[in-house]
């Protein structure tokens, strides 16, 4: 009676798995998947990408730069990475462009194809210039009133992009590892384990 009980209530799961060592074992390949990667999601420190802590893009050695000189920028009092480098029209737009641009920036970092000096990319710039116009509406429409151009504008001719003018803002123009190579970050501490640290020193 039981059995045929627990065979009417999960009848696929019985199909794929039909003997009780099969589910186990299934249950035991599972624990090991979701907890292999979620231990890796932790090491690669994904957790912090879900808030706006301009920290959590040092989390790739390669960005050093680019938050050395946006923590000395004006801009670092009053906007984070994510204020500029994503779209805010939405939580789906916004959180869809980060998922995108981050799996890019790894990507690159793990087949090492990451450029010496990193710029951003057409979808990008529009996103950026876009957030500019977003934080400086005012003062384009009512101070010195050149109006809301935007990147596809500027791309075609009929005005210029924002870092057309202000090149240095807010990252003091190009940078790379190599051009900064004493800038001080907040790099997050290292995953390896303290005592196999000093077995590695030690060898």
């Amino acid at each position: 009676m039981k059995k045929s009980f627990y065979m009417m209530k999960f009848p696929i799961l019985n199909r794929i798995f039909p003997s009780y060592r099969w589910k186990v074992t299934a249950i035991i390949i599972t624990g090991i998947i979701v907890g292999g990667g979620g231990l890796f999601m932790y090491q690669l420190r994904v957790h912090t990408y879900l808030g706006d802590d301009p920290a959590a893009c040092v989390n790739c050695h390669i960005m050093a730069p680019y938050y050395a000189t946006w923590f000395h920028s004006s801009h670092a009092r009053n906007a984070t990475c994510n204020d500029c480098h994503v779209p805010h029209k939405n939580a789906v737009k916004k959180w869809v462009f980060k998922g995108m641009d981050g799996m890019k920036h790894v990507a690159a970092f793990l087949t090492k194809s990451e450029p010496q000096v990193i710029q951003a990319h057409e979808a990008s710039s529009q996103v950026i210039m876009n957030n500019c116009i977003r934080c400086h509406t005012q003062l384009n429409m009512e101070i010195v009133k050149t109006g809301k151009i935007d990147y596809m504008m500027s791309q075609v001719g009929e005005g210029k992009a924002c870092w057309d003018c202000h090149r240095d803002v807010p990252h003091g123009g190009k940078n790379s590892l190599s051009g900064t190579p004493a800038a001080i970050v907040p790099y997050p501490k290292s995953p390896v384990p303290e005592w196999l640290r000093k077995m590695m020193n030690d060898q």
